[in-house]
């Protein structure tokens, strides 16, 4: 690897949700880049029906930019009232610092550099293992993000807006969008995630079992919940 270069293990150890962009524009270039990993993920019997939509400047993404910001806000207030959070959270804490990003990513999601769509091609009925086919591939994404510098996050509150988004971007039927990215330039950076100890999530033999080789890196933090 050359300097500035993210290796894989790294990448996996780092890749946060991004969801508070400077106003850079993304180039073509990252773009093809980043697609292009995400169109190498796995699929079943590598039928790859998932399709990337992207919305950036043209007169019909900026009308669905619009549904879509409107959807994430109202979902943001169901989430605030559910979850606890209000305006006075102390802004110093985790919690407080989760908030005012997710605050500021839907009040200006319309100025968000790039939107894709990943969209799944149903090949048969609707099936409750379906998304093994596209999510792999969103998460691709991501990581191909991570590695040129930028960054983003996968939600799925355009759900409330989809027979909307459908019928502007001529979305045909049989095709489902199933998640919303966003990506752009990081305002901030990331860094090494939280999540829980392998001990707590990794067993062997039986459920439950521990297994004594599941031991975390050196320095490693983790998550409270």
């Amino acid at each position: 690897m050359t300097a500035g270069e993210v290796g894989l293990l790294e990448g996996l150890a780092t890749t946060r949700a991004i969801r508070r962009f400077r106003p850079d524009p993304v180039s073509d270039e990252d773009l093809a880049a980043i697609l292009f990993g995400a169109t190498r993920a796995p699929s079943g019997s590598n039928r790859q029906p998932f399709r990337f939509l992207v919305l950036r400047d043209g007169p019909r993404a900026r009308e669905a930019r619009a549904l879509l910001g409107e959807a994430f806000r109202s979902a943001w207030q169901v989430k605030a009232a559910s979850d606890g959070y209000s305006e006075e959270e102390d802004e110093g804490s985790r919690r407080g610092r989760t908030a005012r990003a997710l605050r500021q990513f839907v009040e200006g999601f319309e100025d968000v550099p790039v939107v894709v769509l990943a969209c799944l091609v149903r090949y048969r009925a609707p099936h409750p293992t379906e998304g093994a086919s596209v999510y792999p591939a969103c998460q691709n994404l991501l990581l191909a993000a991570r590695a040129r510098g930028l960054g983003g996050v996968m939600t799925m509150w355009h759900a409330a807006v989809e027979d909307r988004l459908r019928a502007v971007l001529g979305i045909p039927e049989g095709v489902a969008i199933a998640a919303t990215l966003a990506l752009g330039h990081p305002e901030g950076g990331h860094g090494p995630v939280r999540r829980r100890p392998l001990r707590e999530l990794v067993y062997e033999d039986a459920w439950d079992e521990p297994a004594p080789w599941a031991v975390d890196p050196p320095g490693t933090r983790f998550t409270r919940g």
